[in-house]
């Protein structure tokens, strides 16, 4: 099973700026699609950014603009670069990859302050 690792979240001021970090083991990162979802109390998980093993990116419509999805394959992490951050994009911040051998990381709290 591959292992996801965040890191990078934190309390930061509407406005402000946030870049999220996932770290995975095993060789099956650079074959898998990679995705950042995000929970808020009380509501679904949600898909807020995917990155295909080519590459290829998409975004839910709240975000684009302000979200930048990117992965390293040499390092075998995935980033989200957060701009532009809402008090609505307060939430946990898991990262995913799939198809193959589908993992979840822990984890990372977001919150923005308005």
């Amino acid at each position: 099973q591959v292992q996801l690792v965040e890191s990078g979240g934190g309390l930061v001021q509407a406005g402000g700026s946030l870049r999220l970090s996932c770290a995975a083991s095993g060789s099956i990162f650079s074959f898998n699609r990679m995705a950042w979802y995000r929970q808020a109390p009380g509501k679904q998980r949600e898909l807020v950014a995917v990155i295909t093993s080519r590459g290829s990116t998409n975004y839910t419509d709240s975000v684009k603009g302000r979200f930048t999805i990117s992965r390293d394959n040499a390092k075998n992490t995935v980033y989200l670069q957060m701009n532009s951050l809402k008090p609505e994009d307060t939430a946990v911040y898991y990262c995913y990859t799939g198809p193959v051998l589908v993992s979840w990381g822990q984890g990372t709290q977001v919150t923005v302050s308005s």
